[in-house]
């Protein structure tokens, strides 16, 4: 069974791309399983995390990128040669099982979709317009997925902060979300701003669909000395009010520069410096979300489905 978990917070600058290079590439190493990261940032960071930009230039440049298929559901192409196995950069960073589809730094034209979703409306008996934007949004990256779900046990969709159309189509198509967060106030408000976008997303969605995406934690990044202070504390406390237990990652996620340094390797701490405080910090959470995912999974389906387990 393959799960789509989507990284997201509302906010930026809380380490939403660092959490899903380092979680995917410790889920492949680290448990053996089969993991494709889905970039769908324009600042394109998963994937300069992941190769160097010379790379990343040649597979612009072949249309091997995330934009090349959504400009094929946008305006389709019968005579399109490439499909998604050609663009998947497969073993980034040497490591089996652990895939990329590069992301782009123009994902689509926000026009040419309006105007593609207008001419459907009009051509079914002029269909509300929000009724075939939500069918559109909802089924986007499903389109792009489908050719490949059961090649992989877990992909994970790197979201950009805010609430466009590929954040708000990554949550549609999602299993579950993992919420990274700064210890401070406005992670806070990044946090409640994402929940309540959520229910939204779900009871516009409702007429046609269940969403069944599911919160599988918040994980406490940039976490340094400062954390154990009073301050620190009183933010952390309020999340433990507005979400059980279950809801919050045990793991913390440390400050430390050699995170920060892997960026200019091109490959995550995990394998750039594995003894590392923040690469053991990596590993442990990854160890503890395998653990939350079959439990939510179990949780989800009756009866229980295969389990997670780790190899």
């Amino acid at each position: 069974m393959t799960y789509t978990i989507a990284t997201a917070n509302m906010k930026g600058g809380v380490g939403k791309t660092t959490l899903s290079v380092n979680l995917a590439t410790a889920l492949a190493k680290e448990h053996g399983k089969r993991v494709l990261i889905f970039d769908l940032d324009t600042q394109i960071s998963a994937t300069l995390s992941l190769m160097a930009p010379t790379e990343f230039a040649n597979y612009r440049k072949r249309k091997r990128t995330l934009k090349n298929f959504i400009n094929q559901i946008i305006q389709p192409n019968p005579q399109a040669r490439i499909t998604i196995q050609d663009a998947i950069h497969r073993s980034v960073c040497n490591i089996n099982n652990l895939d990329l589809l590069p992301g782009d730094i123009e994902l689509y034209d926000e026009y040419m979709v309006a105007e593609m979703l207008h001419e459907k409306a009009f051509e079914v008996d002029r269909l509300d317009f929000e009724v075939v934007w939500n069918r559109f949004e909802r089924t986007l990256l499903r389109q792009i997925l489908q050719p490949i779900m059961s090649d992989y046990d877990c992909i994970i969709f790197d979201c950009a902060p805010g609430y466009n159309l590929m954040t708000r189509s990554a949550l549609a198509a999602s299993d579950f979300y993992i919420l990274p967060a700064k210890p401070e106030p406005l992670s806070i408000v990044g946090i409640q701003l994402l929940e309540r976008r959520i229910a939204e997303l779900k009871k516009s969605h409702e007429a046609e669909a269940i969403m069944g995406i599911q919160l599988i934690g918040i994980v406490f990044t940039m976490a340094g000395n400062l954390f154990t202070g009073r301050y620190q504390r009183q933010v952390v406390q309020r999340i433990n009010q507005d979400f059980t237990p279950d809801k919050i990652f045990n793991t913390q996620i440390p400050m430390d520069v050699n995170v920060a340094k892997a960026v200019d390797s091109f490959m995550p701490v995990v394998l750039s410096n594995p003894h590392s405080a923040g690469a053991k910090a990596f590993s442990q959470l990854t160890q503890e979300f395998v653990q939350k995912l079959n439990v939510a999974q179990e949780r989800k389906t009756q009866p229980m489905n295969p389990s997670f387990a780790t190899v």
